[in-house]
């Protein structure tokens, strides 16, 4: 047998050996959750009888309510551990399948025997918790494995730097508790592991990345010193995956203090959170927050006002050049995303503390019981020096007092007693229990208090939750007397004319968005969000200066994580100000560039990096593939055969999902509409919340983030692509694909086309 062959087999035998261990180490907690589920179940269906009730006197209440407590906790308790013990079982199921990765053989210094460091998904430790059998691939020591090839190697632990030296470093390819594929290497990840995963089909979901993470990656993953963490990271690149893995580590370093609820992520939109839902719980770890920017927004903002998505911005940016109101609103929405604009509504804030703000009035039964004038009066009779958030709080304590007095005058009217013969059997027997003297007319009067309290009850509700602010109404002001030795654009009036007609029909355009917000804030009094301590931003790029400064303002003590790409900045169309380091964030940041795509093969990163918009490095990973394809159709009734054909083409080839990638929604419904009922083809637009494999058709803004086995551009025509500012819809549509990309072109090419060398495509012309 020959010394690689050996070796392997060696290496199979101690894989057989820990998924012994694991069976034996699950059929062990089996047992146990067993009997403790058993236990569970048993205590709650006997908790009352071992629960001491007595309520005759005093001392016997306190008794019983002991021991109530005791035995909930002891339930708890129970349940607890179960819960426990079953994420142990998950755990080991995973393992079972591949109990690890990688190898390193590591001598400490001062040592004289290498120590065998197997490296997976968790940690594992013999039946007898002695030695290790798999560390966790966050563990300090297993930074060797990515950060180092063999030779000198240093590590962190929290007693300082332990150095020493890699003697091996091996990778496993283990599916099945079988070896698969088997390797030594002298570099971070070789290419033969890197070869086999990234040339895999699209999957449903994003990849689990932790067996192929690169020493570049690793830097993002392992960063806890900055408190703003900047990621410029090419196409592919696999900077989301490995922020995701970021979260997995922090929370497995820190997880006595760190929890899912402390952490949350902004995603482009819902299918993105949909297409990276299920990496964190394949590392054992529970999902965090997932959110977009809008819903956050959303769920600050009254129910009756509209919002714009920025992806109709987006739709509106595409393809309303021509209405008469364009250019307005395209300059509104740059002074709107500047800081600037901030600025403008801080000037009118101060404005207000003098006088300016609407109120609403507080009515009951189509009465006003209290008038917006009296509350205004009373708002600015408080003092001056007060800011007007703490005024605000100062109001609702006088209104609730106000509407006490109001519901004392209700109770002895006619429509009380009314609401009080439609009472049930429950609020009469209340009530006599109440009246221990059996007065009838007590009676009633308890029965009345009781109908007040809970018509008023809504009224005092929506007073705490400021409802008596107009806020709308005082936002539209802004518009209109905000301005005062402020400079504004020459284009103001323009914008405040055409702002004010959208505020009047309660909606609230997606430049208008977060300024709405932050001047609600500023009024009402900011919740500043202190649970969360790290903050992950994805698709950074198209943040604007004024989001970000909202973002820190409300965030103001959470660590931040920025991920983003330059060249993929596509509502920079709307936003001039749109910078990837923004200034409204502190100036002390570090940044990481990742330069190399693993998600296309070689033949379409060399095609599309020639024409992104940014000057960044893009180099390709050593994976071949076919050359992008361009294909000229000579008009349009062709466009369907060809679309057909191509499709029919790379599904013969084993593309699983193939995604027809449209500039605009407008444009998708189209070529959705030209296949329906040819083709098993899905529609894809803001309100899909669940990826799926198969053809789908959707605009570049629903692509971000996600890789397709082919992409298909419908119209890379120069009629279509025309303008520089579609240079990064473009070239963010193209590197969606990962191994076949096919443009198809109507007439000539678009200019960014022609940029490319002619020998890094296919130039076909159509028969069709």
């Amino acid at each position: 047998m020959s010394k690689e062959a050996n070796s392997r087999a060696n290496e199979q035998k101690r894989v057989d050996f820990v998924i012994d261990e694991i069976n034996q180490k699950a059929q062990q907690l089996y047992t146990k959750s067993k009997g403790l589920q058993e236990d569970v179940i048993e205590l709650r269906k006997t908790f009352w009888d071992d629960v001491k009730i007595n309520l005759d006197e005093p001392d016997d209440i306190i008794e019983t309510e002991a021991s109530m407590k005791q035995q909930a906790e002891l339930l708890a308790q129970r349940e607890q551990i179960h819960g426990i013990m079953d994420e142990q079982l998950k755990t080991l199921k995973r393992l079972k399948d591949s109990p690890y990765f990688g190898r390193i053989d590591f001598i400490e210094d001062r040592e004289t025997e290498a120590d065998s460091i197997y490296i997976g998904i968790n940690s594992m430790m013999d039946h007898e918790d002695e030695n290790f059998l798999i560390y966790d691939w966050r563990a300090p020591i297993s930074s060797l494995y990515y950060d180092f090839s063999p030779g000198l190697a240093s590590y962190e632990t929290l007693d300082g730097t332990i150095s020493g030296e890699i003697t091996l470093k091996r990778q496993f390819i283990i599916r099945q508790g079988k070896i698969k594929g088997m390797f030594d290497t002298g570099v971070t990840i070789g290419d033969e592991l890197l070869q086999q995963a990234l040339g895999n089909n699209a999957s449903s979901s994003m990849k689990n990345i932790v067996a192929t993470i690169q020493q570049e990656q690793n830097m993002i993953i392992r960063n806890e010193r900055s408190s703003l963490l900047i990621v410029q990271g090419v196409a592919g690149s696999g900077k989301t995956s490995a922020a995701l893995q970021r979260i997995a580590y922090l929370m497995y370093r820190y997880r006595e203090k760190l929890h899912a609820d402390n952490v949350v992520m902004f995603s482009p939109n819902p299918l993105f959170s949909s297409y990276i839902s299920n990496v964190l719980p394949e590392l054992g770890e529970a999902n965090v927050r997932q959110t977009t920017f809008l819903d956050y927004l959303k769920d600050k903002i009254d129910d009756s006002i509209t919002i714009e998505s920025p992806f109709e911005q987006m739709e509106y940016v595409l393809t309303q050049k021509e209405s008469n109101s364009y250019q307005t609103r395209v300059k509104g929405m740059d002074y709107k995303s500047s800081i600037a604009f901030m600025k403008l509504i801080d000037d009118f804030l101060t404005q207000l503390e003098e006088d300016g703000l609407h109120f609403k009035n507080i009515t009951f039964q189509k009465r006003i019981l209290i008038s917006k004038e009296d509350i205004k009066n009373y708002f600015y009779s408080l003092n001056k020096e007060i800011s007007i958030p703490n005024k605000m709080e100062i109001v609702v304590k006088w209104l609730l007092k106000e509407l006490q007095n109001h519901q004392k005058v209700e109770k002895d009217k006619d429509w009380v007693m009314e609401q009080v013969e439609l009472l049930d059997k429950e609020a009469y027997l209340k009530a006599h229990y109440e009246d221990n003297d059996d007065d009838v007319s007590m009676e009633e009067d308890i029965l009345r208090e009781a109908v007040v309290k809970r018509f008023f009850a809504r009224i005092k509700k929506q007073v705490k939750q400021f409802k008596f602010v107009h806020v709308l109404a005082t936002y539209y002001k802004l518009f209109h007397e905000g301005t005062v030795n402020v400079d504004v654009p020459s284009e103001w009036g323009q914008i405040a004319v055409q702002t004010s007609k959208n505020l009047s029909n309660r909606f609230l355009t997606w430049e208008d968005a977060t300024p709405y917000v932050y001047f609600q804030g500023k009024l009402l009094g900011d919740n500043a969000d202190r649970s969360v301590r790290h903050l992950f931003v994805d698709e950074a790029q198209d943040y604007s200066a004024f989001q970000y400064a909202y973002i820190k303002h409300i965030f103001p003590y959470t660590r931040m994580t920025l991920l983003g790409d330059i060249n993929q900045a596509i509502y920079s169309l709307a936003t001039k100000e749109n910078p990837l380091v923004p200034h409204s964030l502190e100036s002390s940041h570090e940044r990481i560039t990742l330069t190399k795509s693993y998600r296309s093969t070689k033949q379409i990163v060399e095609f599309t990096k020639k024409f992104a918009p940014g000057e960044e490095l893009i180099e390709a990973f050593e994976r071949e593939g076919n050359l992008p394809k361009v294909i000229q159709v000579n008009e349009e009734s062709q466009k369907r055969e060809v679309l057909i054909h191509v499709i029919e083409e790379l599904q013969d080839k084993g593309n699983e999902t193939i995604a027809i990638i449209c500039k605009t929604l407008q444009e998708s419904k189209e070529i959705y509409e030209l296949l329906h009922g040819q083709l098993p083809v899905h529609m894809i637009n803001e309100e899909t919340y669940s990826f799926t494999r198969g053809l789908l058709v959707l605009p570049i803004y629903l692509a971000k983030g996600i890789e397709f086995d082919g992409v298909i551009i419908p119209n890379a025509s120069d009629q279509y692509y025309v303008e520089e500012s579609d240079r990064t819809l473009f070239y963010t549509a193209c590197t969606r694909a990962m191994h076949e990309l096919v443009l198809i072109v109507e007439g000539e090419p678009c200019f960014f086309i022609d940029e490319v060398q002619r020998n890094t495509y296919e130039l076909i012309q159509s028969t069709t």
